[in-house]
């Protein structure tokens, strides 16, 4: 997350896809973090790590407003499953969810020689968002800029007076998702 004053920070992915651990020999990385800017608490869920709606949850009770989720994606079919995974993840934790992922050709990259994308950036589904839930999209695998106004204002609206409150609803009495770390171990 690169930050307006010039200050960096990192989430590492969590979760390598088969093939990045085989042919990439990756290994995930062990912290989710969340980031204060100044627009906004931002998590990062990266590419396969959308898919794993747990860690959404997690950054949720965190306070997210926004989740960032970059992608690489090499088929129509792969980027889909992060598509509806972070539609999905907007709708569950009341956030916005940004998905963008890089297109063309690198032919002379082995294993990324081709990619599909589609940049789009989500909002939870009432009344006060598009009626798709869908805030803006780029066109399919054509390299484009999107820039997108959100009020972080309408999420807090909505947590409180939603016709859902998927937030407040919670049935912390029945169920809850906690983050292990060393000490819990």
């Amino acid at each position: 997350v690169c930050k307006r004053d010039g200050t960096v920070d990192c989430q590492y992915k969590l979760h390598p896809t088969p093939h990045e651990k085989r042919d990439w020999i990756m290994q995930g990385g062990s912290d989710l973090n969340v980031f204060d800017t100044d627009f906004g608490r931002v998590g990062v869920l990266i590419c396969y790590d959308v898919e794993f709606p747990e860690l959404a949850r997690i950054l949720s009770e965190k306070e997210i407003q926004i989740l960032l989720v970059p992608f690489w994606t090499d088929t129509k079919n792969g980027y889909l499953r992060v598509r509806r995974c972070a539609q999905a993840r907007a709708i569950e934790n009341e956030c916005y969810v940004a998905i963008a992922g890089s297109c063309g050709n690198l032919p002379k990259v082995d294993d990324v020689d081709i990619q599909y994308a589609q940049s789009a950036v989500f909002s939870p589904s009432d009344f006060a968002f598009p009626h798709d839930a869908i805030m803006a999209e780029t066109t399919p695998n054509t390299e484009m800029t999107l820039i997108v106004d959100v009020d972080l204002d309408k999420l807090q609206t909505l947590q409180n007076e939603g016709s859902v409150r998927n937030y407040l609803d919670r049935r912390r009495d029945l169920y809850r998702i906690t983050w292990l770390d060393d000490t819990d171990e």
